[in-house]
């Protein structure tokens, strides 16, 4: 359905004014300019006249970029030798057009046509697709949804089915008649309401990037009957998996009366390759005190073609993906496929890694208890160290090129004496290595611990060995650090003729195959919940996610087009090298070098400068503003 182009217009509600609402008739063909007199200009072919609109719930059309024209003033009255208008004169009873100013028209004057909620209503193109390549994450990828604002505001806002559908039905959300919510004050998330990914901001600044809040809708436009859901796992575990699925599975049905859930086993190939399971409440029910992913995962296996007719074939409109950055970047591809098609599907994310290495995301669940359960680790290594002579005791965490575990682990710890993590460089030998560092430990306190993680120091192993190439993710695989390094301290110490009594300990899949812990357990409830109040009403092609505490939809090339890393030109990585009493290993350039990707990263959440016509509403609204 074409938009209407113009101002709104109304037919006088029937409650506010006596005469009956009456639609206009199109208007005719205009006569040869030789019978007419001049009048005034003829309406755009798309301009029509509403009649009133639904009972308790006004009907919103919003006009087109740029602004409507102001009001024109009456034609002048046909000189009495013109030819006769052929039209029927309106009667009393007509309804006089008139313009209906909107409640929000300051949002309008700005283009914030997003901000307003258009849910409710049918509705046409309601958004300017623009095209944007953020990285190789964004090549072929989707329109991107942009509003801009005052004072640098941007809004990066999701996919909707009605986006390439715009005649889907509505209906009221099953929420406002569910008990279990009868005493919440506010059923239904403002539909203005974004969150704002950089909370620090300075007074003349651009106000940054935002997303839409996470939150049921007053409307939904999918019928709890016609509801066909399916989850699926992929890539490696993490703590909280369990959870999420029986969350998803009790949300859809305590909340919103689903009763058609499939669990699609073994990953992505199993849309094509294995059988599904039914989900139920039932079945479910105390699944969250198991580690792994009841419906098993693997790496791979991602045929587009071949799941999206899977999906097609099953009756299958809501797909919750559960995985880390890869996956969500195969979820983005499905999303695009299913929009290809024409499919009333909607496709969500909820981001999954141990690593804590997805961006924009506060954390990622099970992130705490992996922490948690390294403690049990570095603990065992510092027993370990202190009862023996001269004692080590190393310990390896995950972290492949993020060392959140390994740095959080460290600060809550308080007994290392060195972390070693992918995005600190380190060198072994000479002043300031890490050899002399160990050695001046052992003499201090006669015992050390040292945490490393998985990735780190590769470049230094690669000198010594060969590469082992790649699993089915396309990840590199990683040289064993833990050996490597137990390998050359007691090389060291041997050729210097000291003691030393090494004790490594390799926790890696004990931390991630555990049950998640409480605090990790209402993480993944409020994912949980939130991406399927999403999905009921009507957003696909999202991650959802916590930003500054609170939930929101993130597009997915968000979630892909980088990895986390920790800063260490930050508070928390200087307030780990106080603790540890450690070298830095860094030089001048590493430290530039990590600086000026500081500066990039603050960049792109100040106003997503990678995107040219992002930087051009910030700066123009900015300077707007600053007048």
């Amino acid at each position: 359905m074409d938009r209407p182009k113009g101002r709104v217009v109304l037919a006088p509600h029937p409650i506010r004014s006596s005469p009956p609402p009456v639609a206009v008739t199109p208007r005719r063909p205009a006569l040869p300019a030789a019978a007419t007199t001049p009048r005034r200009p003829a309406l755009p072919a798309a301009a029509v006249a509403v009649t009133a609109p639904p009972q308790g719930h006004p009907q919103w059309i919003f006009p087109p970029h740029p602004p409507p024209p102001p009001a024109m003033a009456p034609p002048p009255a046909p000189p009495a030798d013109s030819a006769p208008d052929p039209r029927p004169a309106a009667t009393a009873s007509a309804p006089v057009t008139i313009t209906v100013p909107s409640p929000r028209d300051h949002l309008l004057l700005h283009h914030h046509n997003h901000l307003v909620d258009r849910r409710d209503t049918p509705r046409g193109r309601a958004w300017e697709p623009e095209r944007s390549r953020r990285g190789e994450a964004m090549e072929g990828a989707a329109a991107v949804k942009l509003v801009s604002g005052e004072a640098g505001y941007v809004l990066e806002d999701v996919p909707h089915v009605s986006d390439y559908l715009p005649d889907l039905p509505t209906y009221p959300n099953p929420l406002q008649d569910n008990p279990a919510y009868s005493v919440v004050k506010q059923y239904f998330v403002n539909p203005d309401d974004t969150v704002c990914q950089k909370i620090v901001v300075h007074k003349d600044g651009p106000r940054g990037n935002h997303f839409r809040r996470a939150g049921p809708r007053q409307r939904v436009y999918f019928e709890p009957d016609e509801v066909h859901a399916c989850i699926v796992t992929c890539g490696g575990l993490c703590p909280g998996l369990n959870t999420v699925i029986r969350e998803i599975v009790c949300g859809l049905s305590d909340m919103y009366g689903v009763t058609k859930i499939l669990g699609i086993q073994g990953g992505y190939r199993g849309f094509y390759a294995r059988n599904t399971i039914t989900l139920t409440p039932k079945s479910v029910n105390d699944i969250h005190k198991r580690g792994g992913t009841i419906l098993g995962s693997s790496r791979g296996g991602h045929d587009t073609m071949k799941i999206v007719d899977s999906i097609q074939d099953r009756g299958i409109n809501q797909v919750y993906v559960i995985g880390g950055d890869g996956t969500q970047r195969g979820a983005g591809v499905i999303f695009e496929e299913v929009r290809r098609r024409g499919l009333k599907v909607s496709v969500a994310g909820i981001p999954k890694t141990i690593d804590n290495d997805i961006p924009v995301i506060d954390k990622s669940f099970g992130f705490d208890t992996a922490v948690e359960e390294a403690q049990r680790a570095i603990n065992a290594a510092h027993v370990e160290a202190v009862s023996a002579e001269n004692g080590i005791g190393l310990v390896k965490l995950m972290g492949r090129h993020s060392g959140f575990i390994a740095h959080y682990a460290t600060l809550a710890s308080r007994d290392v004496d060195c972390c070693l993590i992918p995005e600190s460089p380190f060198y072994l030998e000479g002043e300031g290595g890490l050899f002399r560092y160990i050695e001046k430990r052992l003499k201090d306190n006669g015992h050390m611990v040292i945490v490393v993680a998985e990735g780190a120091g590769q470049k230094l192993i690669a000198e010594t060995m060969q590469s082992i190439g790649k699993d089915a993710s396309g990840n590199e695989l990683l040289l064993d650090v833990g050996l490597w390094l137990s390998q050359k301290i007691n090389e060291y110490f041997k050729k210097n003729k000291m003691t030393i009594n090494l004790k490594y300990i390799d926790p890696t899949y004990m931390i991630r195959a555990i049950p998640s812990n409480a605090s990790d357990n209402v993480y993944c409830t409020l994912l949980a919940h939130s991406v399927v109040h999403g999905t009921m009403a009507g957003y696909t092609g999202f991650t959802i996610g916590q930003v500054n505490g609170r939930h929101c939809y993130i597009p997915f090339y968000r979630i892909t087009e980088k990895q986390n890393r920790v800063s260490i030109t930050d508070r928390m990585w200087a307030r780990l090298l106080s603790s540890t009493n450690q070298p830095s290993f860094l030089c001048n350039k590493v430290v530039e070098e990590a600086k000026k990707e500081e500066e990039r990263t603050a960049q792109l959440i100040d106003g997503s400068p990678s995107h040219r016509k992002v930087d051009k509403k910030v700066a123009g609204s900015s300077s707007s503003a600053t007048k």
